[in-house]
């Protein structure tokens, strides 16, 4: 059997092809996303991101044999409300849907409502993990709450942050990053996350101007959120620049299954690859 991706990485970047800035043709990315998968660091790659928007549009349709077994995740762009209509129209495709994920408000909603609305549609999906975005603004908290009181009651329901996209304020820092690890930590409540996390390590992207977050900063924060730290620990390791450290972590965990932290979607499979190989964390092809 290869070992080449370990088991602390297995399924940690969903395939976001389709997603800007990398914004793959839909055909191109599903023709991608098969190679991915019969590729040596398959363990790696979730399932191919897709918009509500394009499933409803039937821009799927004859792209994939219904004897194929394609799995998708499908992302709610179009609201909560359009979800059960783009689930309609997968099963003439063959197509599954493995999760289920959208946004429950804009940046400074309540987002309770939206999240109510959410938790109603897992209760109809017979078991598919549901993931719901919530904005780090206000009624985090409350939301986190009321989405681990329905996951302890057996819904398949967890949480979704943004940390990154086309404005500083969707940046978040080392320390509420932290916070919200934490957070989830102490609710024994999983999380995903999406947009900005393009390398590795944290670092500031000359082009705009934005510090963005490492996933391997993410991956050894939350290994020792898990293990107990304290907030502000965790933001070190988000905010550090210096590989030894967060590599080091993740090295000493790498046979373990991965805790709390579900993964993240990025537009290219490549790039995350590549900085895993140059780490030393992913074996780079060879068997060992």
């Amino acid at each position: 059997m290869s070992t080449q991706v370990p088991r602390l990485l297995a399924g940690l970047v969903d395939d976001a092809a389709v997603f800007p800035p990398g914004s793959a043709s839909l055909p191109d990315a599903v023709i991608a996303h098969r190679r991915h998968r019969a590729a040596w660091y398959a363990d790696l790659v979730g399932p191919l991101l897709l918009p509500a928007s394009a499933i409803t549009a039937g821009e799927l349709s004859g792209l994939v044999d219904p004897a194929e077994g394609f799995v998708i995740g499908l992302i709610g762009d179009t609201g909560v409300a359009g979800l059960p209509f783009a689930l309609s129209f997968l099963t003439p495709d063959g197509v599954t849907a493995r999760q289920v994920e959208a946004p429950v408000a804009k940046r400074g909603e309540d987002p309770q409502p939206g999240l109510a609305d959410l938790l109603k549609l897992a209760e109809r999906l017979a078991g598919t993990p549901v993931y719901a975005e919530i904005p780090l603004t206000f009624g985090l908290m409350d939301a986190l709450d009321s989405l681990a009181e329905a996951r302890a009651g057996g819904l398949p329901v967890a949480a979704k942050f943004r940390t990154g996209g086309l404005a500083a304020e969707l940046f978040p820092t080392p320390g509420e990053l932290a916070a919200v690890i934490c957070a989830c930590r102490d609710r024994e409540l999983p999380f995903k996350l999406t947009a900005g996390l393009h390398h590795a390590l944290r670092h500031r992207d000359s082009e705009t101007g934005f510090t963005h977050h490492g996933f391997v900063n993410v991956l050894a924060a939350t290994l020792a959120a898990t293990g107990g730290a304290e907030v502000a620990d965790v933001a070190d390791l988000l905010a550090a620049t210096d590989p030894v450290r967060v590599v080091e972590l993740g090295r000493a965990h790498r046979d373990a299954e991965r805790p709390l932290w579900v993964g993240y979607g990025s537009c290219s499979i490549s790039e995350p690859l590549t900085d895993l190989i140059r780490l030393g964390l992913v074996n780079g092809g060879f068997e060992e």
